[in-house]
């Protein structure tokens, strides 16, 4: 087993007791019940209070649950619902296609994957439902940030520094922005080996929805799997995937 960060650790245990507390505790409660030290039990608490994720009660003194929480709490029943909702689409694409399926959602500038099915290949995908990449340099990103006006993606981006993952990787905000145009006029996105050599990915954004926000959908290749013939069908599939996907979520 890994060995665990001290302060993150504690912060956790602080948000498990004053789940389990309702009601609140106050400083001197939480810093008994933990048995940390009151220095460092006020910086968390103090600094989780700061973030949102524990409030305190001006008259009790009390610190509870904060909004902070209850946002990432209702971020993650958002994606599982949306997973559970695209999954039939997607296992039809895999079912066409034979290759992987994904389905990720934008979080600042980064997408972020919530849904996956594996094609019935030695050779597949190697990535897994949680993991965070930079939304640039992805198919599925950059389908996501098509979905913005260049002035939000600039906003941003504003002091990104966009790192080289291969010699295809995008470099600028400014070189971003370009390609989104060009992924709006056409109506999909690709990513040809910017985050993996070798793999080949085409994305198609969904349709915006005021309860699940900002989400896209790709197949990717292996670049000895790719030909003419399977991108042309992958685009099909992929369009009609994303038109009746984004028909359930109006």
């Amino acid at each position: 087993m890994a060995a665990l960060v001290k302060s993150a650790d504690r912060v956790l245990q602080i948000l498990d007791l004053l789940t389990e507390h309702p009601d609140g505790l106050t400083l001197t409660e939480i810093q008994r019940a933990m048995d940390f030290p009151k220095s460092s039990t006020f910086g968390l608490v103090n600094t989780m209070a700061v973030r949102g994720f524990v409030q305190q009660d001006p008259n009790t003194r009390k610190y509870a649950v904060g909004i902070r929480l209850w946002q990432a709490g209702q971020s993650y029943l958002t994606a599982t619902s949306l997973e559970q909702l695209a999954l039939p689409y997607m296992t039809a694409v895999r079912d066409a296609l034979n290759e992987t399926v994904q389905l990720a959602i934008l979080d600042g500038t980064d997408n972020v994957y919530i849904g996956k099915v594996d094609p019935d290949q030695q050779l597949r995908l190697a990535s897994h439902v949680g993991a965070r990449l930079p939304a640039y340099a992805t198919g599925l990103g950059k389908a996501l940030l098509s979905l913005l006006p260049d002035e939000e993606v600039r906003r941003r981006f504003d002091g990104v520094t966009f790192t080289q993952y291969t010699d295809r990787s995008l470099h600028s905000v400014d070189q971003l922005v370009g390609v989104l145009g060009e992924i709006r006029a056409r109506g999909y996105a690709e990513d040809d080996a910017e985050y993996t050599e070798g793999v080949y990915c085409i994305a198609f954004p969904l349709k915006p929805s005021r309860d699940y926000g900002l989400a896209s959908i790709s197949v990717s290749v292996p670049h000895v799997r790719r030909s003419d013939d399977l991108t042309a069908r992958t685009i099909e599939s992929l369009r009609n995937a994303a038109a009746q996907i984004s028909q359930r979520l109006s």
